[in-house]
């Protein structure tokens, strides 16, 4: 069978009709073969994945004759303009990836998206953390297949490690006396992009969830038995301040992507990221050496572990208005499969949120047994953005005016608290 993969590139041209008319279509002509064959466009947002998803695809196919896959990329920062757009008119996907908990809500609110309780085998085997991703908040049902599991974690480039003969830290002194060595070498100990406020919060998370008691605050704060100016959280955020000298001194100047340079190119000893960093760090420098740690306890610390934040990554879902449902969920049904979880971990260098995987990669089989051994949510993804504005969101910003020192620690928990009252109620 034959299939087209689109990405952003080669869509820029109609970029102006895709967001101000109809939603992108796969092409000016019909694809589909003659007779009862289908094909099904699948749409994410997810360029870097084009050809692994072509080898995935192409198992799926060859499983289901008569059914092709389409698929179709765009850029991530484009994508839910792109997709609202898609799903609202008559030439969208049969099969969209969405996003997870709060940001999933408007395409279940408006009606977008097929329920797939009762039709799709398999998602009672998925964590209920992470199938929470995928649900809809009014009503409970489920309206996807959860893709991946992401986990937070310090990255560090194990080849500047052994040549400043540092270890992995297990405390907190030994945490700084890290940073402090590095320093003292002349090497950037910490390669962060504060430039892109979607980060800070991760790296606040990183540093600090073990500080402010991980899943135990989380369920503090969602029951209304404290908020985010409770001091342990404070505190956590307090962190950020004290490890900013670590960090590439215009480090709110420093993009992302530039940060991401920073530590394959070996001009920085360590990158606080998702374990989604790993198959990005792979096509970088497929010669660098790299493995990752969960951030020793700090002082005052309520948990007794360190932890890694974790959260859900990524649905596929049904296109309501899609005209060919029944083979939609042909193809939710394997892709709940631990075959597919598998070809997960093997060709996207993801944890898969099906159950029963194998990880052979060294540096996923790390970050996933740290993982194991003490999780929390990544609060502010997890529970937090249900509403405008989004958690995530407020903290990125105020992390930003933390580093500018245009406020600290307090003032930037009491504007996260400030900006999540605004449509959170706890309790409810």
């Amino acid at each position: 069978m034959r299939r087209r993969i689109l990405t952003t590139a080669a869509l820029l041209a109609g970029s102006a009709l895709l967001l101000s008319a109809c939603a992108p279509s796969a092409s000016s002509g019909d694809d589909q073969a003659s007779g009862d064959d289908v094909t099904l466009k699948v749409w994410s947002w997810r360029t870097e994945d084009v050809d692994a998803y072509t080898k995935i695809f192409d198992v799926f196919e060859e499983e289901n004759p008569g059914i092709t896959v389409e698929f179709e990329a765009f850029q991530n920062t484009e994508y839910n303009q792109i997709l609202t757009t898609g799903l609202a008119g008559s030439d969208g996907p049969d099969v969209p990836m969405v996003r997870a908990y709060g940001q999933l809500q408007p395409n279940i609110e408006a009606g977008q998206l097929e329920p797939i309780d009762g039709d799709v085998d398999g998602l009672d085997d998925i964590a209920p953390s992470v199938i929470a991703g995928a649900k809809g908040k009014a009503d409970g049902k489920t309206y996807a297949v959860p893709l991946a599991t992401q986990t937070l974690q310090m990255f560090y480039n194990t080849a500047i490690f052994d040549e400043h003969g540092l270890e992995v830290p297990t405390t907190w002194d030994e945490f700084i006396d890290v940073q402090e060595t590095l320093l003292a070498a002349g090497v950037t100990p910490i390669a962060l992009g504060a430039k892109d406020d979607w980060i800070l919060p991760i790296f606040a998370d990183i540093v600090g969830s073990a500080r402010y008691g991980g899943a135990d605050f989380e369920a503090k704060v969602l029951s209304g038995e404290t908020d985010f100016t409770d001091p342990d959280y404070v505190a956590s955020l307090g962190l950020i301040t004290d490890l900013q000298k670590y960090l590439t001194p215009d480090v709110v100047g420093v993009s992302y992507t530039d940060s991401q340079i920073q530590f394959t190119s070996g001009q920085a000893a360590q990158f606080p990221g998702g374990s989604f960093e790993i198959a990005t760090f792979r096509n970088q420098a497929p010669d660098l050496e790299f493995a990752s740690y969960q951030v020793p306890l700090p002082e005052g610390a309520v948990l007794d572990a360190p932890v890694s934040p974790a959260y859900a990554d990524g649905n596929f879902a049904i296109n309501a208005k899609s005209k060919h449902k029944e083979e939609s969920l042909k193809l939710l049904n394997w892709l709940a499969t631990p075959e597919f979880g598998q070809l997960v971990a093997d060709e996207l260098n993801q944890f898969s949120a099906i159950p029963g995987v194998e990880y052979e990669d060294a540096v996923m089989k790390e970050a996933w047994a740290n993982a194991e051994a003490g999780q929390a949510p990544y609060l502010l993804l997890v529970d937090f953005r249900y509403g405008e504005p989004l958690g995530t969101a407020v903290l990125g910003a105020e992390v930003q005016k933390m580093f500018l020192g245009q406020t600290d620690a307090a003032g930037a928990a009491a504007a996260l608290q400030t900006g999540i009252s605004q449509w959170f109620t706890p309790g409810e």
